[in-house]
């Protein structure tokens, strides 16, 4: 074995461990709500921003890379993954301390909001482990198996960070 591929099986336990925590830590937000005195409300508009911000960081990522632009396509990666993690712990901090918002709407907005959210929750929670497998494998070096991961994870990452903002606009005129 390489020591890229040494690392990777390193690095991999860990995606699987912390890819765990968050995922407990989303489906128990839900069950925990913690009182502290103070008001998350300006919360909901900072994920939105956030995620939009994933949103082009990770087209200019993948822009950079068609480019050939590797050290670029690195850092935009790099700074989309750090911005998806401020993003998921201020989403924990405001949804254990903060009551949730329900959507209003009705009619066909209804489904539409709801088949955002639904493939918004499902997919974020599913393709985070491959986040982090595909920024390990780019990070140690194997390339081959950084691109055949990149390939699938990409536009399921772009389409999380793309449903957030919408969903949030959607349910904008309902929160408190």
């Amino acid at each position: 074995m390489n020591t890229g591929a040494e690392q990777v099986k390193k690095l991999d336990r860990w995606a699987w461990v912390i890819s765990l925590v968050v995922l407990m830590a989303v489906v128990m937000m839900r069950k925990i709500k913690i009182s502290t005195g103070i008001d998350f409300s300006f919360l909901p508009p900072f994920h939105a921003t956030v995620n939009a911000l994933v949103f082009f960081v990770l087209l200019a990522g993948y822009r950079a890379i068609r480019a050939g632009q590797i050290e670029s396509h690195k850092k935009r990666m790099s700074l989309a993954l750090v911005l998806s993690v401020v993003f998921l712990l201020s989403y924990v901090l405001y949804h254990i301390t903060t009551p949730e918002t329900r959507y209003g709407g009705e009619g066909a907005l209804r489904m539409i909001y709801f088949i955002l959210l639904i493939t918004h929750v499902v997919l974020a929670a599913a393709i985070l482990p491959f986040i982090l497998f595909t920024f390990i494998r780019g990070y140690s070096g194997v390339i081959d198996r950084h691109r055949k991961l990149a390939r699938r994870v990409f536009p399921i990452w772009l389409y999380v960070a793309a449903t957030g903002p919408i969903c949030y606009l959607m349910l904008l005129p309902y929160y408190a």
